[in-house]
């Protein structure tokens, strides 16, 4: 997977069609999920993107401290395309978004808000659960933090 960071100020229009693509299909249509993803928050933040050929098979996005948390930067709309999954490429994805927030925020904790049946995978990453469950339109998450 090759693995790119560009603000959304540097995204192609190409790129940018392709995150917001990958990410309805993940989020509002296998989670079948109604929500509005054009929240704003891309338009501030780094975007990750890994790719497979011309494929964008995963995304993140990455956010300063006040965006979405008052006190920490996070990692946000973490998705995989369903074709590329247990191929580690969401894993990949994650580390290198981790690598990158240090090297942009460096010695800030990084909050999340996790999908709960990802518990153990954001875990494996170094995330500790911070909070109780909450829905986020009707799926449960949870609140973590890596120090």
């Amino acid at each position: 997977m090759n693995i790119v960071t560009k603000h959304f100020n540097e995204l192609t229009p190409h790129e940018l069609y392709k995150i917001l693509k990958l990410r309805s299909r993940v989020f509002v249509v296998e989670q079948n999920c109604v929500y509005l993803d054009l929240d704003d928050k891309d338009l501030n933040a780094h975007h990750v993107l890994g790719f497979v050929g011309d494929d964008l098979c995963a995304s993140t996005r990455l956010l300063a401290k006040g965006i979405s948390y008052d006190d920490y930067p996070s990692i946000g709309r973490v998705v995989n395309a369903l074709e590329y999954r247990n191929a580690g490429y969401g894993k990949q994805i994650m580390q290198y978004s981790i690598s990158k927030m240090q090297e942009l925020y460096p010695n800030q904790s990084i909050k999340i808000g996790a999908q709960q049946y990802l518990d153990k995978f954001y875990i494996s990453l170094g995330f500790v659960q911070s909070g109780e469950m909450y829905l986020e339109d009707d799926i449960p998450h949870i609140p973590m933090i890596l120090k």
